[in-house]
């Protein structure tokens, strides 16, 4: 590759923009295809977290450190309250900020609609309604999942309750994960988010918002639906050919909770930097994301096992002087995890697929907005991912 080749990414998410923002300010030329419009047009002004407990590094800093600027509406929590499987109520707080709240979407201040703003500021192509049926140029497979692993599902809404982060765990309001209400100015998102059990995503739904009417005091107005869906899973190289893949494209992706954003943007991050100096994406993500990705992964398979009497203990804990500390001690792979990597990533060598879904005639925001069937660039030749 010289400064003068052109390099294609195929998809506009979080990670196909970040890799394309720095490979731009370097002065390479970027192109960034992608299928559908406008840029995060699977969300609905939903709020998501960033989360900021993985690494010791501050997330904000993070993006600073890789040339993004964080322009984009964020809000900081330092603390929240947990509800058990039973309803019972813990008081959990950081030292320092344990996410970012924001939002997702193609409109003013959103995530998306940000990074796209600086790549075009960068000097990125950006074409939208463009999909990518055969890919033999230089570039980056960054194309969102392909599968699901899990869902959410509730409503975004405006509100007069004061700003908050209420987390809940327990199989009725969200099995196998947990159901989340988050408020912030005036706005609001309730929603469950569902490892397994997609087929009875409605009665989740219902659940969840019951539960923090009855133990929160949620109050909506102007209530709209949303949706979404995840892919997470061990990859065996996150290459597809000579492509570099990052993102959910790759299942780059929390297992535990899910929170893909943050392993999204560094993985184009990784992967941009790599093209500039030649160095291994491979031994590159596997360094620096592979821990954590590996921790998930062990975190996902105990938490299963676990059932509602882990949620509890685990409620319990966080709620024991520093949340993010006892967070970030999650992911270290001590004795424990490593021992029991090898059954957890023989769980996960594939992407979770829930068995209660199966495509047919099913309610849940996979069955009906997932992309079945058509993987676009993901139908190349060359070593899946």
């Amino acid at each position: 590759m010289t400064n003068s080749t052109k390099i294609v990414i195929v998809g506009a998410g979080p990670a196909g923009l970040a890799c394309a923002i720095v490979l731009a300010r370097a002065g390479r030329q970027v192109v960034v295809r992608e299928w559908k419009d406008p840029v995060g047009h699977r969300f609905h002004d939903d709020f998501q977290g960033l989360e900021n407990w993985t690494r010791e590094l501050d997330v904000l800093e993070e993006l600073a450190a890789a040339g993004i600027t964080a322009d984009f509406d964020h809000h900081s929590f330092d603390r929240g309250t947990v509800f058990g499987p039973s309803g019972h109520r813990y008081a959990v707080k950081g030292r320092r900020p344990l996410f970012s709240l924001l939002r997702r979407g193609s409109g003013q201040g959103k995530l998306d609609a940000a990074l796209l703003a600086q790549a075009s500021a960068a000097g990125v192509e950006v074409r939208f309604g463009d999909r990518e049926k055969t890919f033999a140029d230089v570039g980056v497979l960054a194309a969102g999942p392909l599968e699901a692993g899990v869902i959410a599902a509730g409503h975004v809404f405006e509100t007069d309750m004061p700003d908050g982060a209420w987390p809940a765990l327990g199989d009725d309001v969200a099995p196998g994960g947990y159901a989340y209400l988050l408020v912030q100015g005036g706005r609001g998102t309730v929603a469950s988010c569902m490892f397994t059990g997609f087929r009875d995503q409605a009665r989740h739904v219902r659940a969840a918002e019951e539960f923090f009417r009855a133990h929160a005091g949620l109050e909506m107005r102007n209530a709209r639906g949303f949706g979404g869906y995840g892919a997470y899973r061990w990859p065996r190289s996150a290459m597809q050919g000579v492509h570099p893949v990052i993102g959910e494209h790759a299942g780059f992706q929390d297992a535990l909770a899910g929170f893909g954003i943050r392993h999204a943007i560094r993985s184009g991050v990784l992967a941009a930097e790599c093209l500039l100096t030649g160095n291994d994406y491979v031994a590159r993500w596997k360094s620096e994301l592979g821990p954590l990705l590996e921790a998930g992964i062990v975190n996902r398979w105990l938490f299963g096992l676990g059932g509602e009497a882990g949620m509890r203990i685990a409620s319990r804990k966080l709620a024991t002087g520093d949340a993010g500390g006892v967070l970030r001690r999650a992911y270290d792979l001590i004795t424990f995890r490593r021992l029991a990597l090898p059954l957890a990533r023989r769980r996960y060598r594939k992407a979770l697929e829930d068995l209660s879904c199966s495509h047919v005639d099913c309610d849940c925001v996979w069955y009906l907005h997932g992309d079945h069937g058509s993987a676009g660039a993901n139908e190349k030749a060359g070593e899946t991912v």
